[in-house]
């Protein structure tokens, strides 16, 4: 029997990477987005199912892995990947923003692990897309960097929680990768990247990592597909950086 993974927010981005890397390794992947990818590879489309769903609400996650099971029998990993990212002064966050980005980035990673948590067996984990922003706060991003901060302690509570069950929990924790997310945060008035983006993403790599570079999303995926293998059976309550060594730890 083969492998199944789900990974929320699916469509786009890391989301996008995670799906077409898993499908390749040959996982059935349960991809869980508002929106479906409309073009999916040819090669790829016997291990894809797309569901049109929304993170914040609990049943949405039952419905992903009710699918898991009725298409392969098994869960193996759940990815809780969806999220979004903005920056925004303290003095500007208002009702509708903090509950929007604290219920997708981070409740929407509870219900997640709650839901895969009722079929998981020994040997299955979860990842939780995080961001470095988990590890240090910067201006104008209190409230991204606070649901991150977040998606830390669920990791690390949820691995000594579930390890007895023999289920692993990690996080990965990427900077600054380009994608039509990312982009679009960075055209906010109160992002970093002012009124050149591609400057300021070019000047970042060069003065804040190690290799010069920023990483990839394929590089996220390959972590993301390192860690649900049997390859990683010792490794769980773990926050691993993507950052071409922007925070050394």
């Amino acid at each position: 029997m083969s492998r199944s993974v789900i990974i929320t927010g699916g469509s786009k981005g890391i989301g996008w990477e995670l799906v077409k890397v898993f499908a390749n390794d040959g996982y059935k992947v349960i991809s869980g987005s508002r929106s479906v990818r409309e073009v999916v590879p040819a090669n790829l489309t016997k291990n894809i199912k797309q569901l049109e769903i929304d993170v914040k609400n609990r049943d949405d996650h039952l419905k992903l892995v009710k699918a898991a099971i009725d298409w392969n029998g098994t869960l193996d990993c759940y990815i809780n990947n969806a999220g979004f990212s903005e920056w925004r002064s303290l003095r500007d966050i208002d009702n509708q923003f903090i509950s929007d980005i604290f219920e997708t980035n981070l409740f929407g990673y509870f219900w997640g692990a709650q839901a895969a948590d009722t079929v998981l067996k020994e040997g299955s984990s979860i990842i939780n897309i995080s961001s470095l922003a988990a590890k240090r706060g910067t201006p104008n991003n209190s409230a991204y960097s606070a649901t991150k901060f977040g998606v830390t302690g669920l990791t690390q509570s949820l691995s000594k929680e579930l390890g007895p069950k023999g289920i692993r929990v990690n996080a990965v924790c990427p900077v600054l990768i380009e994608t039509p997310g990312l982009l679009d945060a960075l055209g906010s008035k109160y992002s970093p990247a002012g009124s050149d983006t591609n400057k300021f993403l070019t000047n970042f790599a060069l003065s804040q990592t190690a290799l010069g570079r920023l990483p990839t999303v394929n590089e996220v995926a390959q972590l993301c597909l390192f860690l649900a293998s049997n390859n990683a059976s010792g490794i769980t309550g773990q926050s691993i950086n993507v950052d071409c060594g922007v925070l050394p730890n």
